[in-house]
């Protein structure tokens, strides 16, 4: 069996492929559901940056195959429409990028924290609606174990920036001090609270804070002093700001070219600067047409520099060193899981044989007394004892050098362990 990672990122697909190919929280349950008839064993991590399918599988070709089916099937798409910007990784490289995700390594913005109780939530959820089996159960318990080390033990999240603070930067650019200026929040997630909570820092004149549910509004805008509105209060709040960092799961335009454009009649002569955080994206890219009206999303983040954001090769140097002894201990886990079953089967294999023409011995030289049954029974377990010993510790040592799961195969077909 291998464990393998079938993927698009940021680094690989259009941010317009990204947003076709995302799977909503409220529809991993049906996703995982779907999953079991393409592979038995499986977990879906989907963010604003990544969509990963991770699974056990037979085989490479046909796991490949068989993960990027169900992709296109569960999404309406064509081989081709994802196949190009598609990465498939499998075991140590595999596990190895699950652990760097963690970390933080592999985010658009270095050391970032949200993405670790995104595993933990794609994890959670396959195991309460999927199978991941003991394997992914054992990837995924230990991926986060690598995040917890990673932030523990180096300075990668000290200085880390989130897609929040690079959109407040981002409007911090374009429209200077921001004491002067308000800003729209819109939607009452995590990265809506990290947008706020950044704005406040930076002293935005007024926040004003829209989402679909009151009351989450309500809390979060108690919360760094702003103001609190309803979803259909939306045009006059874009009458009003000067930047819109949205970031909602809505999956349709929250902002919608029509309703920016009416909101633009009433201050023409004033810039709208609309930030879009979500995958799928909430501003109409038709918006972007109207005049005054900028918009900005996940791409154009990536290329927004933070302070802190460099010089920091030492701490990515001594995280990828976590990483590599965590990937050592996952396979060294894997190999012990396979050779310990091997070398008790093996014994099994050679004790039933003993016993059957030990039998078989002892019915043709007839009647015999318990010392001479004895010396037999004895001088048999000896003979398989040392015959078993060196390939038992061969194994044993494999194991623990990481690699026994190239000797448990052979093993189990030499002797028929299978059979």
């Amino acid at each position: 069996m291998l464990v393998m990672a079938l993927g698009l990122s940021y680094k690989t697909a259009p941010l317009a492929l990204l947003e076709r190919m995302v799977f909503q929280p409220q529809s991993l349950p049906t996703a995982l559901a779907a999953l079991r008839q393409y592979c038995s064993h499986g977990v879906i991590l989907s963010t604003c940056n990544r969509v990963e399918v991770y699974a056990l599988v037979g085989h490479h070709d046909s796991g490949r195959r068989a993960l990027l089916r169900f992709l296109q099937d569960y999404h309406h798409l064509a081989a081709a429409d994802i196949e190009p910007y598609s990465y498939v990784l499998t075991q140590a490289d595999a596990v190895g990028h699950l652990f760097r995700v963690a970390a933080g390594l592999d985010s658009m913005m270095l050391g970032e924290t949200q993405i670790i109780g995104q595993v933990r939530a794609a994890y959670a959820t396959a195991q309460e609606h999927g199978a991941p089996g003991a394997v992914l159960a054992r990837l995924f318990r230990q991926a986060l174990e690598v995040g917890k080390r990673a932030h523990r033990e180096t300075r990668i999240c000290h200085s880390a920036v989130s897609l929040s603070a690079a959109a407040v930067e981002l409007a911090r650019l374009q429209l200077g001090d921001l004491r002067r200026h308000t800003a729209l929040v819109v939607g009452a997630g995590e990265t809506s609270r990290l947008a706020a909570r950044t704005l406040q820092a930076q002293g935005a004149g007024r926040v004003l804070v829209l989402n679909r549910t009151l009351d989450r509004a309500r809390a979060l805008a108690e919360a760094v002093g702003g103001e609190a509105l309803p979803l259909d209060a939306l045009q006059p709040a874009l009458a009003t700001a000067d930047v819109v960092i949205s970031s909602t799961g809505a999956g349709e335009y929250v902002l919608p070219a029509p309703a920016v454009r009416a909101a633009m009649a009433d201050r023409p002569e004033r810039p709208l600067y609309c930030i879009d955080v979500a995958i799928p994206r909430d501003v109409d890219p038709a918006a972007a047409e109207l005049p005054n009206v900028y918009v900005y999303n996940l791409s154009d983040l990536q290329r927004v520099t933070l302070p802190g954001a460099e010089g920091r090769a030492s701490d990515v140097q001594a995280v990828q060193q976590i990483v590599e002894e965590e990937v050592a201990r996952f396979f060294q886990w894997w190999d012990e899981r396979e050779v310990v079953p091997t070398i008790a089967a093996l014994r099994a294999r050679a004790e039933a044989i003993r016993q059957a023409e030990l039998a078989k011995a002892l019915g043709r030289l007839g009647p015999l007394g318990e010392r001479e049954r004895e010396t037999l029974d004895a001088l048999t377990q000896a003979i398989v004892n040392k015959l078993l010993h060196a390939p038992t510790v061969r194994l044993k040592e494999r194991a623990g050098e990481n690699d026994g799961r190239r000797y448990v195969p052979a093993v189990r077909a030499l002797f028929q362990l299978d059979a």
